[in-house]
């Protein structure tokens, strides 16, 4: 048990951990100015620790189930809110970040010298549709990402429903077993009271067949007596 506390304690704390650098990547999402590398890399960084935050979560799942307690059990439920709040605001912050990219491009295409020869604006023209087509496809793994997660947290949280369906169908065939074994003893406790009340019953039949057998005896013995005298 105790090293079975002491592995609770030590994933407890990598749930915790990894739940502070989430947070931090979101925050320097937030404040991405660009270019698009530096948003993809913050975006595989994060995608990387909520990956480690939920398999931390399950680990923690899977021991708690083992205890049957019920503040543990408060405690998953809590773990699973934070990282459904946190996959939000992972979310929202690239929503953000790609905003602000893409207006950076705007604003920098729009205030591009209208003396440039026409190769030049086209050159830069093709650069920032580069840029939204990297912004979309970067949008569009987030949310496969995301899907995916929220896939994957749904189907655990299934199972943790079936699990706690068949705790409480194991806990009512306890309580009927304990029912049987309750009438079971009342039982036993009638029986052993009708024997010992047939035993003394028995007893009493010994004795006063003792007690008739003698006055017989007695009475042969009077007779026998009398005759010969």
């Amino acid at each position: 048990m105790d090293n079975t506390q002491y592995v609770i304690n030590t994933v407890r704390k990598d749930i915790i951990d990894n739940n502070l650098k989430v947070k931090a990547i979101i925050q320097d999402i937030n404040n991405c100015q660009g270019p698009l590398s530096v948003l993809e890399e913050l975006n595989n960084a994060g995608r990387q620790k909520i990956a480690s935050l939920r398999k931390h979560i399950e680990h923690l799942n899977e021991l708690v189930s083992e205890c049957n307690d019920e503040e543990l059990d408060n405690e998953i439920d809590t773990h699973r809110k934070q990282l459904t709040s946190t996959l939000a605001a992972f979310r929202k912050a690239n929503m953000n970040a790609m905003l602000t990219i893409e207006k950076a491009n705007s604003t920098d295409l729009f205030d591009t010298n209208k003396d440039e020869d026409t190769s030049s604006t086209v050159r830069k023209r093709t650069a920032a549709n580069a840029g939204k087509a990297g912004l979309l496809k970067v949008s569009s793994n987030v949310t496969d990402q995301l899907l995916s997660i929220s896939r994957q947290l749904a189907d655990t949280t299934q199972r943790s429903a079936d699990t706690l369906d068949s705790l409480v169908s194991s806990s009512s065939s306890v309580q009927g077993t304990n029912d049987e074994l309750i009438n079971t003893k009342g039982t036993i406790g009638q029986s052993e009271k009708l024997l010992a009340k047939y035993g003394r019953r028995e007893f009493t039949d010994k004795v006063l067949l003792f007690f008739a057998f003698s006055f017989f005896l007695a009475c042969v013995l009077y007779i026998v007596q009398k005759r010969l005298l």
